[in-house]
């Protein structure tokens, strides 16, 4: 059943609903990497955004979006914002990612300067590809 209709606005889901729903490995360690890598715990929110309606799980660093994920069935979506600041180097790593990250950033379009990449995690390969894209949105 679709993450939106299971769970509505009133009916907030616990982590445990969302590892459930989303049952895949990749999502424990995704959780796992941000939180011992940049000390960052999720916080649930709901969003009624045209782009990926429902609840989400949004990481923020320093008051700042750092990703937002968003559960699907057998895998999530990473939200990753390419700002201006980041714009060049990511243009340069891109060749070095996976052939499906490299599609969503040639098929995205800026605005305001900046990138939404909506990548949809299903193996490793792309896990890395968002932990790379992610490293540059902290900086060095």
């Amino acid at each position: 059943m679709e993450w939106s209709i299971l769970y509505t606005n009133g009916n907030q889901p616990s982590l445990e609903m969302v590892a459930a729903y989303i049952n895949n490995p990749l999502w424990a360690e995704f959780h796992s990497h941000i939180q011992s890598k940049y000390k960052i715990e999720p916080r649930m929110e709901y969003s009624r955004c045209s782009m990926q309606a429902g609840w989400n799980m949004k990481y923020k660093k320093s008051g700042k979006s750092f990703c937002t994920l968003y559960p699907m069935q057998g895998y999530f979506i990473a939200l990753v914002v390419i700002g201006r600041k980041e714009m060049t180097e990511a243009e340069l790593l891109i060749p070095l990612y996976s052939d499906y990250v490299q599609t969503v950033f040639k098929n995205t379009k800026v605005g305001n300067g900046q990138k939404w990449l909506m990548i949809e995690v299903r193996d490793r390969e792309i896990l890395q590809d968002v932990f790379s894209l992610l490293q540059l949105r902290i900086g060095k």
